[in-house]
């Protein structure tokens, strides 16, 4: 399972940083140059349909190292142009792998696209913590049930009276139901919060009471009483 950092520095990747991988001594004086003028003018188009093609557009094979490199560089682009048509964002933000990609679209207006980077499971657990605070509940319950969110995120969600019921159900099963070889102090910490947790649902609470916790189980019986 995942450290508690909520930033372990991955995903300060930049375009500029995407450009220097593209660029080997072989291919430097043919790739830097059309690679900056493209990322340019892909990230300030109005072209929607220019910005939707770059989106969809299949990436290179991973051993055509430039031309993948180039490739991400150009999808960083297009994920931060509000141009690009809301269904694009949002289909980036959920099948993309890389950092600097989500980081982009996790800045987004849209809170749908930002609900789909904060389910993503290639994100980096820094990136799911981040949503985890966002002002939209739908966001960070999303990124609660990201199984790359921190124990650290988990606990603050499960304490958070602004949790609901059916997220709150769903941390009550970590390490019982689900994650079985978590650690078991920690998600057991979790659960305790749940049942503390005001908007914890009754089936829950009696699920909770039953449970080999001690701690969990009294805490759930309290609520119950």
């Amino acid at each position: 399972m995942n450290d508690d950092s909520d930033n372990d520095g991955d995903g300060d990747s930049s375009a500029a940083s995407a450009v220097d991988s593209a660029s080997d001594p072989a291919a430097a004086d043919t790739d830097f140059e059309p690679l900056t003028d493209t990322y340019e003018e892909l990230r300030h188009t109005e072209d929607s349909a220019e910005l939707s093609a770059a989106a969809r557009k299949p990436l290179p094979d991973r051993s055509d190292q430039a031309a993948f490199s180039r490739a991400t560089a150009l999808l960083e682009a297009v994920a931060g142009n509000q141009h690009t048509p809301l269904e694009d964002r949002v289909f980036l933000a959920e099948t993309m792998p890389f950092p600097n990609i989500l980081v982009k679209l996790s800045e987004d207006g849209n809170d749908e696209v930002r609900k789909a980077v904060a389910a993503n499971a290639d994100d980096k657990n820094w990136l799911v913590g981040r949503l985890t605070k966002d002002k939209v509940g739908e966001v960070r319950e999303a990124a609660l049930r990201n199984p790359q969110t921190s124990w650290k995120m988990r606990l603050e969600g499960a304490e958070n009276p602004e949790t609901t019921a059916d997220t709150l159900d769903f941390l009550a099963k970590l390490g019982v139901e689900s994650e079985q070889k978590a650690p078991a102090v920690l998600s057991a910490m979790v659960r305790r919060a749940v049942a503390l947790n005001p908007n914890c649902g009754q089936a829950t609470l009696g699920r909770l009471a039953q449970d080999a916790s001690r701690d969990v189980a009294h805490a759930a019986a309290s609520r119950l009483g």
